[in-house]
């Protein structure tokens, strides 16, 4: 019987918009309004220092990769440097990221349908569960398609956004809140309003609109030219993100001040009702429901893909490596797809609260992927100096900035304990890891004793 094998049916501009598909979602759309509250116009530095650090945790990815062909995931790289607990231990909480990122993204669907429909959250949020479902199960090629086209628009989206706030501000157009003016930024309360401590706090859901940034990494294995389009995605989504992310935050506060923008709402429906246009709200509403269904999408697409690795390296059980008739990890998708569901149970349960637990906790996770990479990184160039010092795509001011970005996170873990929205979701996640732990000592024991 002929083997089935992942499909390489990923091009250059599938595997881009991916990734921006994964990254420009949520955290942006939804998210930002909650970090604004906090941090008021200082919420643009945040975004540049998270930013910022995350381009190097990419460029220090990329030497990873391309360093052996063999790779395929984070798992592999984890394993060959840290040891097998470690590729565990990350491929795991990997797959865990993303289950909480897609369970904010289907939370997120059902806040943004209340807009038109007076409906409970969970059943919109339900309802796309089941369609993104069977979307995946179809070919690779088509979920890349869709990521373009659902990216796109996003991009679209917010380009529209820049350049209608450039316009309105030439104008000096009055809005409802005021003038749209280059002052609202600091003229109610400074840069930052709410001190240092807001700005700190903000930090949270500013690493949460990063998530994802790194699922390059995980299409690896489906590109038709490794060597030549992970260099091009990781050198230019950075820039491109923190284009689009510090670019729109900027438009967003210069049309609205600071506190007009509600945490429960997105800042880009409100900004586009305020300033007047036409049924633009409503456009816009349609625009960021389709982005958390494009983040969703991503995914169901990663988890499954993650779940593979794990099966083919003998971290989980082996029906996750067996592939449909179209090369897709269908047993994967399917059980990724059920624990995702939970997002459309919390909306029911705790509809208020669901969004920011779920944003925390994979937050929290996210910064223990990115940290596993730069401590790879730092064991790659202390053991293989030579592989180092030849490679054609070397991570620029290492080793210092490994330990800079890794402080960093380390600094933000600790802000976590200092707000109450966090605390409770930062207390609980160390109980995931030691899960963990205890599952892959059982497992290497059963291994010895055979």
């Amino acid at each position: 019987m002929e083997q089935r094998e992942l499909k390489r049916d990923l091009s250059n501009r599938h595997v881009q918009l991916i990734a921006i598909g994964g990254t420009i979602g949520t955290g942006l759309f939804l998210g930002s309004g909650k970090a604004i509250q906090l941090a008021g116009p200082s919420i643009i530095f945040a975004y540049l220092i998270v930013g910022i650090a995350l381009f190097f945790v990419m460029r220090a990815l990329g030497e990873l990769l391309l360093s052996k062909a063999g790779y395929q995931s984070l798992t592999g790289i984890a394993e060959e440097y840290l040891g097998p607990w470690a590729s565990f231990v990350t491929g795991w909480t990997y797959w865990f990221c993303w289950i909480m990122t897609a369970m904010a993204d289907v939370i997120a669907v059902g806040v943004y349908v209340k807009y038109w429909f007076n409906i409970p959250q969970w059943i919109p949020a339900l309802i796309c569960v089941i369609i993104l479902l069977g979307l995946n199960l179809l070919t690779v090629k088509l979920f890349g398609e869709l990521e373009f086209w659902f990216a796109l628009i996003k991009v679209i989206t917010i380009l529209a956004l820049i350049i209608i706030g450039v316009i309105l501000l030439v104008m000096g157009f009055k809005t409802d809140a005021g003038s749209v003016t280059v002052q609202n930024l600091w003229n109610h309360g400074g840069l930052f309003p709410n001190g240092v401590s807001g700005f700190l706090l903000s930090f949270q859901m500013v690493i949460f609109a990063y998530v994802g940034v790194e699922l390059v990494g995980v299409s690896a294995a489906e590109t038709l030219n490794p060597q030549k389009n992970i260099p091009s995605a990781i050198n230019k989504i950075p820039l491109r993100i923190l284009f689009f992310y510090v670019g729109a935050l900027i438009v967003l506060l210069f049309i609205n001040p600071w506190m007009e923008l509600n945490a429960a709402e997105s800042p880009f429906v409100k900004t586009f009702s305020l300033v007047g246009i036409p049924l633009a709200a409503g456009i816009i509403n349609f625009v960021v429901l389709t982005s958390a269904a494009s983040a969703c999408n991503s995914g169901m697409f990663s988890t499954s893909r993650i779940l593979y690795n794990l099966s083919k390296n003998d971290q989980g059980p082996s029906k996750f490596a067996k592939l449909n008739k179209n090369h897709v990890p269908s047993s994967g998708l399917f059980v990724s797809t059920l624990v995702i569901s939970a997002g459309a149970l919390l909306s029911k349960l705790i509809p208020d609260q669901a969004f920011g637990i779920v944003t925390t906790i994979s937050a929290i996770c996210f910064i223990w992927v990115w940290s596993i990479i730069l401590i790879c990184h730092l064991r790659y160039k202390k053991t293989r100096p030579q592989l180092h010092a030849t490679s054609a795509f070397k991570a620029p001011l290492t080793p210092f900035i490994n330990y800079v970005v890794l402080a960093l996170f380390a600094v933000i873990l600790v802000i976590m304990l200092f707000s109450d929205a966090t605390r409770p979701a930062l207390l609980l996640t160390p109980v995931w890891f030691i899960l963990l732990f205890i599952f892959y000592w059982t497992r290497r024991k059963k291994k010895i004793n055979l």
